[in-house]
């Protein structure tokens, strides 16, 4: 499990570090004003989407139906999906692209007046993403059977590439119709390096006796994990409309702390689709092993980031965004938004362990009212705390859900999420009061960085989540 959630993470790694460069270079060329948030409104509805397929939604559904056929049978089932799936994928794309002016109002109601039809005519272009992204997730499940995880990781760098790219030339020249260009070409090369390996592995679209009911299937195993999907989404918009109402720039910090806590994340990605593909093949006390060696992979892989992150999060700012200081806005909120990693890493394989086992609706149930719990809060916190009490509101949602999978699936007593919780807090605690308060660059990062490696080794030493645990009573109650 480990090595291959390794060489995905490898395959993502650069994918994902290209999606942070594509924002840094925004920010460079443009400045964190109203252009950045204008475009960065406009590609929140395209980059949900990719980043909902690339965190499961189709393959969380799709893998399972697609392993419990033959090798006959799955290659008839895809054909009978790839169609339909790309129709609908255009009519999605022309659902947008028509409506584009009403979709960033929506998303961005305090844009300045000027920044709406700017929003509007780059999302008539990035909504042609859609098709590239659905069918590269469709075939990637095939891959992913298969244990071809490499491949299937590059889709993130792929589609980040040629954005980068083209800021990296352009720069303060770029405009937003050049760049939702190169996004849309971005879409077209994630399925495009696909199609020889799944020719070879069988794939004709176009096969006759393709199965007739195989959308009617895939649509009852996705519907759950579409509301939740929805509901995360919902958040991240409603997210996007509170900031652009905070005042100018408040979008474009936000995006950014997104998208540095995005970077520790591709490791869990990958052992998220690994651990799906592993417990879908099991059952019993063996998927209950799985996951248990699951849980302790994630906690040794996010728990070093957390706090580096929150320790070092002045230094990375000044660092990576010369004009800012530790002064701004941006070290405090970076340094919330990285408490719920653990949590929110814990919930997706929590939500994988009943996805497994077929049950979509559960984890559904537990996210929404974790999504309710973060809404309210979103209501409430920014207005008294500012921009740090978005932060703060997915983190009470996090904490809600994770409780509710846990109790739901009788995994209170199975799990050891107490002592993994408390020492998280710990360690966290820490971080936030040695670490983040220091004015020196280069002592805030060495510190913060011999922290994390001190952590990783530690909690390796005493997780050790590559040894297979056999029985319930060796979890850490």
């Amino acid at each position: 499990m480990l090595g291959s959630t390794l060489w995905l993470t490898l395959a993502t790694l650069t994918g994902l570090a290209a999606g942070f460069a594509r924002e840094w270079l925004l920010v460079a060329a443009w400045g964190a004003g109203a252009q950045s948030d204008a475009f960065l409104v406009s590609m929140f509805l395209p980059e949900a989407l990719r980043m909902a397929l690339a965190g499961g939604l189709l393959s969380a559904a799709a893998l399972p139906l697609y392993q419990q056929r033959d090798e006959h049978q799955q290659r008839r089932w895809l054909a009978g999906l790839t169609l339909p799936l790309v129709l609908g994928a255009v009519l999605l794309g022309l659902l947008l692209s028509m409506g584009s002016g009403l979709w960033v109002r929506l998303i961005g109601p305090g844009l300045q007046a000027g920044a709406y039809a700017q929003a509007a005519n780059s999302l008539q272009w990035l909504a042609w993403c859609a098709p590239g992204f659905v069918l590269h997730a469709l075939l990637c499940v095939p891959l992913q059977a298969r244990a071809r995880f490499v491949l299937a990781g590059l889709g993130s760098l792929l589609f980040n590439l040629p954005p980068v790219l083209y800021l990296a030339v352009q720069g303060h020249v770029a405009s937003p119709m050049g760049l939702a260009g190169a996004c849309l070409l971005g879409s077209l090369l994630m399925p495009a390096v696909l199609l020889p390996s799944l020719c070879r592995l069988g794939w004709r679209p176009w096969q006759r006796d393709a199965e007739t009911f195989a959308v009617r299937e895939l649509l009852q195993r996705i519907g759950p994990l579409l509301g939740s999907n929805l509901a995360s989404q919902g958040l991240a918009l409603l997210e996007r409309m509170v900031a652009s109402l905070l005042g100018e720039g408040a979008v474009t910090w936000i995006n950014l702390a997104r998208k540095l806590i995005n970077l520790p994340l591709i490791a869990l990605m990958s052992l998220n689709q690994v651990l799906l593909g592993l417990m879908s093949a099991s059952a019993g006390q063996q998927r209950l092993d799985l996951l248990r060696r699951g849980l302790a992979s994630a906690t040794l892989l996010t728990l070093p980031a957390v706090a580096g992150l929150i320790g070092a999060a002045g230094a990375l700012v000044v660092l990576l965004l010369p004009q800012q200081t530790h002064g701004g806005p941006l070290p405090a909120l970076l340094a919330w938004f990285a408490t719920p990693l653990l949590f929110n890493a814990w919930n997706a394989l929590l939500a994988r362990y009943a996805y497994a086992d077929g049950d979509t609706r559960l984890p559904l149930n537990c996210e929404l009212l974790g999504s309710l719990c973060n809404a309210v809060l979103l209501a409430l916190l920014p207005w008294a705390l500012g921009i740090d009490g978005i932060a703060l509101a997915a983190l009470g949602g996090a904490l809600l859900t994770g409780a509710l999978l846990l109790r739901r699936q009788g995994l209170t007593q199975v799990t050891p999420w107490r002592r993994h919780g408390l020492l998280a807090m710990l360690v966290m605690l820490l971080a936030a009061l040695l670490l983040h308060p220091l004015q020196s660059i280069v002592l805030q990062l060495t510190l913060a960085t011999l922290y994390g490696a001190a952590l990783l080794a530690g909690l390796g030493l005493w997780l050790k989540p590559w040894r297979m645990q056999a029985t319930a009573e060796q979890a850490d109650v």
